[in-house]
C-alpha cells in the first residue's frame, strides 16, 4: 500500500507473496460470489484505513489457529501506521452468526519490511535452507 496521505481508488495488501484488492469508497456488490479473500471495500477515517470484507468462502480459516467459519463471515479491519512509522497495526472485528456466539475482536502488529519484496521462481531458485539432501535438478524440466 502507498502512504495513507495519498487518495487511492484501489489498493493491494501484500503479505507473504500473496495479495488482495481493497476497493476504496465504493459499496459492496449486491451478491458477491464467495472467494478465497472475499470482497473488500474500504475508506479512510482520518489516518486509519477501514476495510469491510464479506463474501469469503470457507477454504481459509479465520485466524492462525485454523478456526473455521461459514460464508456469513463479516470482518471489519482498521489499519493504522504506529510507532513513528515503524509498525502497522491492524485491529479487527470478526462476526459470523453461524460460527460464533457473538462478534469478537483482535489486534496484530506488523514490522516494516527492511527490504522490498522480491519475486522468485521455485524451479530456478532452489536453495538448501536446511540440509535435507533433497536432489536439485541442474535445469528446469519444462
Amino acid at each position: 500500500m502507498r502512504g495513507f496521505s495519498q487518495p487511492l481508488t484501489a489498493s493491494r495488501i501484500i503479505h507473504s507473496e500473496q495479495f488482495r484488492h481493497v476497493y476504496l469508497d465504493v459499496p459492496h456488490s449486491e451478491n458477491p460470489k464467495p472467494s478465497w479473500y472475499g470482497e473488500s471495500v474500504g475508506h479512510y477515517e482520518g489516518d486509519t484505513l477501514v476495510i469491510d470484507t464479506i463474501g469469503q468462502n470457507t477454504r481459509l480459516p479465520v485466524d492462525v489457529y485454523r478456526t473455521p467459519h461459514t460464508e456469513k463471515l463479516h470482518v471489519v479491519e482498521r489499519w493504522k501506521v504506529v510507532d513513528d512509522g515503524k509498525m502497522m497495526e491492524a485491529r479487527f472485528t470478526v462476526d459470523d452468526p453461524d460460527a460464533f456466539n457473538r462478534p469478537w475482536t483482535g489486534m496484530r502488529r506488523y514490522r516494516r519490511a527492511p527490504l522490498e519484496i522480491v519475486e522468485t521462481i521455485c524451479a530456478e531458485n532452489n536453495e538448501h535452507l536446511f540440509d535435507y539432501h533433497i536432489p536439485i535438478a541442474s535445469k528446469p524440466d519444462f
